[in-house]
């Protein structure tokens, strides 16, 4: 009992220790979750009693006080951020997120609960959590998607499909869980392992927890209608990136999604925008095809044009066929990755390759939108989504983005 006691007692010292130490990082820091406190991973014990408690009645529903041998630490603080939270947002970029907190801010990010969960038999593992809340459905997706697609989705350490939620990811010490308007993100911690070690204990733990969360998170389970658009076949693995409000060049013609795909060694995106209405969708195309290089192209559904996002700097130009139906628009474009690489111009998508892509695309009807097809839909709007963003975010362990063009923010 008093090795238990004084090995309690450290860990509350140790613990406070890191709080007092806990500040803003460098100008390249990695990502959220957080790097682990000085928490020791928890003694033999820890959870004998049932692990900890969250106090935030907002969001104490949603997290599991054990799962896989693990509970909420009983000695650590659940802080909270922004919306009826103890902190206030502008503290989520100095003591929860360790970089890129503008990003979540611009895509409309209102609420965060930063807790961590420790190993039950004391093996030095613990698992921070970020519970993000954000504005709108558009807004949390589109994170969950810059989060997982850091660079070109096609490289080996791009984390894979996890079902949980309404979407989820895992890689090596790390998982996200998507679902309605939150975001989860989970990072294992463990000094005492090896690599390989921590690879499979991390693995087993992160499924435990991330399952917890996406069935106890609020929510729908469905994706905005333009993620829900694009094909299923030769997309590659978590190969979506959600623009909640602006894709590219072009300023506010989202919620567009943005699929990566690959047949061979061929390699293209096809790009897929869902409305409410009519109206709203010619306003989209209005916009696509009003940038310098647009050529009108005819037979291909109610109108089409062949569109351009010009080279930047030592990124390739990069060609698109873009045609409207009803209140969706897709299209088929060139991939900035192959056009970077080996074969260059050779990678480029001809326009008879383009047409013959476009046209099952142009046959599917597009996904209603809650609500029913037509309907305001708050939800996937993109309302309260970043404005004028430019930026990717790489993921902790991802490769960052070529010097290609990236994904850029809605």
């Amino acid at each position: 009992m008093t090795t238990l006691r004084s090995g309690l007692a450290l860990l509350l010292l140790a613990t406070l220790t890191a709080c007092k130490d806990d500040k803003a990082k460098g100008d390249s820091p990695p990502p959220p979750p957080p790097p682990p406190s000085a928490t020791s991973g928890g003694t033999a014990g820890a959870c004998a009693n049932g692990g900890g408690t969250v106090t935030d009645p907002i969001s104490a529903p949603f997290f599991p006080r054990t799962a896989g041998g693990y509970c909420l630490d009983p000695q650590s603080e659940v802080k909270t951020y922004g919306e009826k939270g103890k902190l206030g947002m502008d503290e989520v970029c100095t003591t929860a997120f360790d970089g890129e907190c503008e990003v979540y801010k611009r895509f409309g990010l209102k609420r965060v609960v930063a807790l961590h969960y420790v190993d039950g038999a004391g093996k030095g593992g613990t698992v921070e959590v970020n519970l993000s809340q954000f504005a709108d459905v558009a807004g949390a997706y589109g994170m969950f998607t810059l989060r997982v697609v850091a660079g070109d989705p096609a490289e080996p350490s791009t984390p894979k499909p996890l079902d949980v939620g309404g979407a989820g990811a895992i890689g090596t010490g790390r998982a996200y869980v998507w679902r309605g308007a939150h975001l989860a993100e989970l990072q294992y911690n463990n000094e005492q392992e090896s690599p390989e070690q921590l690879a499979k204990s991390s693995d087993t733990i992160l499924r435990a927890i991330a399952k917890e969360l996406g069935e106890k998170l609020p929510g729908a389970l469905a994706k905005p209608p333009s993620a829900a658009m694009l094909p299923t076949e030769h997309l590659v693995t978590n190969g979506i990136v959600f623009h909640p409000t602006n894709l590219y060049v072009w300023n506010g013609v989202g919620p567009a999604a943005v699929g990566y795909y690959k047949e061979g060694d061929r390699r293209w995106r096809v790009l897929s925008i869902v409305k409410d209405d009519v109206e709203q969708a010619k306003d989209a195309f209005k916009t696509i095809r009003s940038k310098p290089g647009s050529l009108p192209v005819t037979g291909q559904g109610e109108e089409a044009a062949h569109v351009v996002i010009p080279a930047a700097g030592s990124t390739p130009k990069v060609e698109a066929l873009v045609a409207r139906k009803g209140r969706a628009l897709v299209g088929v474009m060139d991939e900035e990755y192959a056009l970077a690489g080996a074969n260059g111009e050779k990678a480029r998508i001809s326009k008879d390759e383009a047409m013959a892509k476009l046209k099952p695309l142009l046959s599917k009807e597009p996904p209603a939108q809650p609500g029913g097809a037509g309907s305001a839909a708050p939800a996937t709007s993109g309302s309260a989504a970043p404005k004028g963003s430019s930026s990717s975010v790489p993921s902790s362990s991802a490769p960052k983005p070529q010097p290609t063009t990236p994904p850029r923010p809605g």
